[in-house]
């Protein structure tokens, strides 16, 4: 294996030792910009003479950096022009847990995508003594400089330096990238596999006197509010933190009083750090992590994170991000009631924690280790249990807490993600008690958590969450792939998990390290989790699946921009659709579950009944910042408001006070609504003043309205010919539908027990896949037969069964029409027959995912106003995030442009809603609360479009009504939908009223 150092298990050679990133006054020479550029085939690049100064690179690509070579234009292998290769084997690839190579460790195939770079740049002649820095590069490296090997590095996300003897005037750095190395062994952590420079290229000048390296212990005492200070240095240097007063040598130590950092107030104090050759800044923050007594605490206080996984991702530049993303990404999670991040599963680009010191986000900060792939062999030759992988993975973790020790934001090290157990993770461990002892430690595959200070699991179910709270939970358990555990009281003990290990486990603090899996619309059950996690100091709280979809914008033949998946590439394996897991879009739009995410993680609980209940539930803030309002909304208008007195509230306190006369007599009104909200009294470095932090509601019941009159139609049926009329309504003699209410052409309804799958209707494989068994005994294939229609006074009755081809279940239903004043009312009755539960045939169990009607509407239907939850979709178990209020909207704001089109735009909770359009008489319905949704295409055209440029309008507008629809959940990574959420399979009945306006 000699000069075949991309197969090496070591993890690099030549490099300087990792040291903390730093901001000084020290020079900067940034390499950023445009380089030369050429792919090869194999490891061997183009050969060894692109080093040499005079090389001559004139008709190589030109390749920006950073960035990624697989999504910018590149001459290909294959040939041609330079172009992006989106869609093949030489662009991006996702293959969620597989190894995109042969499962062959440390070796990789011959075929392996090689980028040679090179860049001429200047260097001043009194630039002095200087290192070149790499902070990302995928996935293995080695580095020339003026002809001059300077060494290999390994760990795609994390920084690498050399001694860089540069010569004042031109110099020449060349580059030579490998897709595929040893340390892809270590980096299979579920997102795309993006090779090249994809972070800053810098070289810093290193003057005589330079620090190289620092680390701030800033530790604090709760009880007394004493900040202790000890800055320690590489050489003599000398701190100063005006603000404090403090001026000392480095090494020594002072204690004063200061106001702790947390994410609720990120209270740093500026200083710095001077030396003879160069000064550093500080910022730091003072705060304690503890265990006590099995509760994580912060500063004294129990801490809950409200937290999101999170990748780097941008949908045209992958993993590299510039800083103004990263202040979006922080801001759109402060807004949400966001205050913590896992960088699953790697640190991210080290001015994002820079900014979360600043904005105020608690950090579990990972380190780029992954081996998710090695299941396929049943963790044989797992890394993390190899001695022969000891020094890599160790020089991972040393380079993450070298780059990052001094950012008070991070309180937890995660040791990896997904790599199941090995001793290497008890030497890691046993590093960090002595490097680094004022933090915890995360890791949560090894059943043993012999290494770690949490018990962590991913996607439990709600009972298990509650066991755990109650510290009863099931003695050992068992992990499957994605670690969800399923309760056997009788399974021993996992294997190498001794009866004292158990012991420890059931001591320790609990964390969900991913739950709530945001693939598609969802997920659902957000609030369902955080009731049970509020309710348990064991519970430290969450971090759902994930931030962001991982897709790429690409661009089809026709010209159609679309978001480029996994299934988009002619490649195998392929990861399916878990690219796009987010709570935002690709490109950052919210999905609606972000508002539902941000009222679950709501820190000032607002109750709204016969008096109003205020509590604070955040970490350290009392509600000082905040300013109490109120408002009354009648018929979408704010019809009074004011500001309710409240005085500041303590962490973990309450008050009561009354609800004010002034809105107490607005409520009075029609569809009165009153809403009490928190919002920031002052604008902050995240969020506007007037910010809505946290809101209650209380909705005034209905009134009572007066019969309104017809306009002089028979209250008798009458049939004329081939249409029946019943009041304003006609149908078709036939076949009992409706086909016009006064001058408003309609057809339908159709009784409707199906919905485009969600991707959570998926479930996992065959795990939970309510989709597989609704094509399987054909709900996507409804047919519809009448039986009876008969008029019986001033009655209209129509009789007939829905039914799929092929099986014996179905729904018999009833539909009694009668006017009503200037409209007409129906009454639907539906009984499930058959065998829906145990099927005869491959025992199904078969859950329906809708029950309601189907009508057509003209296609000059272009408008919805309603009154109900809104104005985002809202389901079953997704619905506490969108107010309640009267809400208009276009049919085409309704829809969610998921990237997979799915079941979308459902609203729940609704009393009535208009329908309208130019030239058309506006549809008017009243009923109980039920579900609606309006689109110009059907649920089985939804779920036959490819994209969403697959949907085309056509000559209708289809509006559901339904009495239910169930839940979203989050099957497609986790548990199965509660029962609570899914439609009965029982007789039921409801009433809608329908008229024109």
């Amino acid at each position: 294996m000699t000069g075949r150092y991309w197969e090496s298990t070591l993890p690099g050679a030549g490099r300087r030792a990792p040291r903390a990133d730093a901001v000084s006054d020290a020079a900067v020479l940034s390499l950023n910009g445009t380089w030369r550029f050429r792919l090869s085939p194999t490891a061997a690049g183009t050969g060894h003479g692109f080093v040499a100064t005079d090389f001559d690179d004139t008709d190589w690509d030109e390749m920006r950096v950073p960035s990624h070579w697989v999504l910018e234009a590149f001459t290909p292998l294959v040939g041609g022009p330079a172009r992006r290769m989106l869609g093949t084997e030489e662009g991006p690839l996702y293959t969620n847990t597989a190894y995109p190579i042969p499962l062959d460790p440390p070796y990789v195939s011959t075929e392996n995508p090689t980028g040679d770079y090179r860049l001429v740049f200047d260097v001043p002649a009194d630039f002095g003594p200087a290192v070149l820095r790499f902070q990302g590069v995928d996935s293995c490296a080695k580095v020339w400089l003026n002809g001059e090997e300077l060494g290999w590095s390994t760990g795609s996300r994390l920084p690498f330096e050399f001694d860089a003897p540069v010569r004042a005037g031109r110099n020449v750095l060349a580059v030579r990238v490998h897709r595929w190395s040893a340390g892809t062994y270590l980096e299979d952590q579920d997102m795309w596999w993006l090779p090249g420079i994809f972070r800053d290229v810098e070289l810093i000048s290193r003057p005589t006197g330079a620090i190289d390296d620092h680390f701030v212990h800033a530790d604090y005492d709760h009880v007394t509010g004493l900040g202790t200070l000890r800055v320690d240095a590489s050489i003599d240097a000398v701190v100063v933190i005006p603000e404090l007063g403090i001026e000392m040598p480095a090494g020594e130590t002072a204690t004063v009083s200061v106001e702790p950092w947390s994410a609720d107030i990120p209270r740093l104090y500026r200083g710095t750090l001077r030396a003879a050759g160069e000064t550093v800044e500080l910022a730091v923050g003072f705060r304690r992590v503890e265990i006590v007594d099995g509760v994580f605490v912060v500063n004294g206080s129990p801490l809950t994170f409200r937290g999101v996984n999170r990748h780097e991702h941008h949908p045209d530049t992958g993993r590299t991000l510039d800083r103004e993303t990263m202040i979006q990404d922080i801001v759109m999670m402060k807004r949400a009631n966001i205050d913590s991040v896992r960088t699953s599963h790697y640190p991210p680009h080290p001015e994002f924690l820079r900014l979360c010191d600043v904005y105020g986000l608690w950090v579990v900060l990972e380190v780029d280790l992954e081996t998710h792939g090695f299941i396929y062999e049943g963790w044989e030759h797992n890394p993390p249990a190899l001695p022969e992988w000891r020094e890599a993975i160790m020089d991972r973790l040393r380079r993450t807490v070298e780059r990052d020790k001094n950012h008070p934001s991070i309180v937890v090290w995660s040791l990896a993600n997904e790599s199941m157990s090995g001793d290497g993770f008890t030497e890691m461990r046993r590093w960090l008690d002595e490097r680094d002892p004022s933090r915890v430690v995360l890791y949560e595959r090894d059943p043993s958590y012999r290494d770690s200070d949490f018990y962590a699991l991913m996607y439990p179910s709600l009972e298990l969450l509650e066991s755990i709270g109650r510290r009863e939970e099931p003695r050992g358990g068992k992990l499957s792939m994605h670690g969800m555990v399923f309760d056997d009281p009788d399974e021993p003990l996992p294997a190498g998990v001794t009866e004292a290990e158990e012991e420890r486990r059931r001591g320790l603090p609990f964390l969900l390290v991913e739950y709530a899996h945001a693939m598609g619309n969802g997920p659902g059950g957000l609030q369902d989790y955080w009731r049970v996690l509020r309710a348990y100091d064991r519970l430290c709280g969450g971090f759902v699946w994930e931030w962001i979809d991982h897709g790429i914008n690409a661009v089809d033949a026709d010209g159609h921009a679309f978001v480029l998946q996994s299934e988009d590439i002619d490649y195998e394996p392929r990861g399916g659709r878990f690219s796009l897991d987010g709570l935002v879009l690709s490109d950052r739009t919210p999905k609606p579950a972000l508002a539902e995410l941000a009222k679950a993680h709501e820190v000032i609980d607002i109750e709204v009944g016969e008096r109003v209940r205020i509590a604070n539930e955040r970490h350290a803030a009392d509600t000082s910042d905040l300013g109490f309002r109120w408002s009354v909304e009648a018929d979408g208008r704010v019809v009074a408001s004011g500001v309710l007195d409240v005085p500041p509230i303590a962490r973990g306190e309450r008050v009561e006070t009354a609800i004010p006369d002034a809105a107490a007599s607005a409520l009075r009104a029609t569809d009165a609504v009153l809403t009490v909200e928190a919002a920031l009294a002052a604008a902050t470095a995240w969020a506007p003043e007037g910010h809505v932090i946290a809101w209650g509601q209380k909705v005034a019941e209905p009134v009572e309205e007066a019969a309104r009159p017809g306009r002089g139609i028979a209250a008798v049926a009458s049939r004329d010919g081939d249409v029946i009329r019943v009041g304003e309504a006609s149908f078709d003699a036939a076949t009992g539908r409706l086909i016009g209410l006064g001058d408003l052409p309609l057809d339908g309804p159709w009784i409707d027990l199906y919905r485009a799958p969600t991707e959570n209707d998926h479930g996992q494989g065959d795990h939970n896949n309510l989709a597989a068994v609704w094509r399987a005994t054909g709900l996507h294939r409804l047919l519809h037969r009448v039986d009876d229609v008969a008029v019986d006074g001033e009655r209209l009755v129509v009789r007939g069964r829905t039914a799929p081809r092929t099986h014996p279940h179905g729904v018999a239903w009833t539909m009694t029409w009668m006017p009503d004043g200037d409209g007409v009312r129906l009454d639907a009755a539906v009984d499930f027959v058959g065998p829906w539960a145990d099927t005869p045939f491959k025992h199904r169990d078969i859950w329906v995912p809708r029950l309601g009607l189907r009508f057509a509407l003209p296609a000059a239907a272009d408008r919805v106003a309603w009154f109900g939850r809104g104005p985002e979709e809202t389901y079953a178990d997704s619905v506490e995030g969108a107010r309640v209020g009267r809400f208009e909207r276009t049919i085409d704001a309704l829809q969610t442009p998921y990237p997979i089109p799915q079941e979308n735009g459902n609203h729940t909770q609704t009393r009535w809603l208009e329908v309208s359009g130019d030239g058309m008489p506006a549809l008017r319905v009243d009923g109980e609360p039920f579900d609606f949704a309006a689109r110009r295409w059907t649920s089985e055209q939804l779920e036959a479009a490819r994209r969403p440029s697959d949907l085309v309008a056509g000559d209708r507008v289809w509006l559901n009504l339904d009495h239910g629809q169930q839940g979203i959940g989050s099957a497609s990574v986790g548990p199965a939908l509660p029962e609570r959420y899914r439609v009965p399979r029982e007789r039921t009945a409801w009433s809608v009223r329908l008229s024109v306006v």
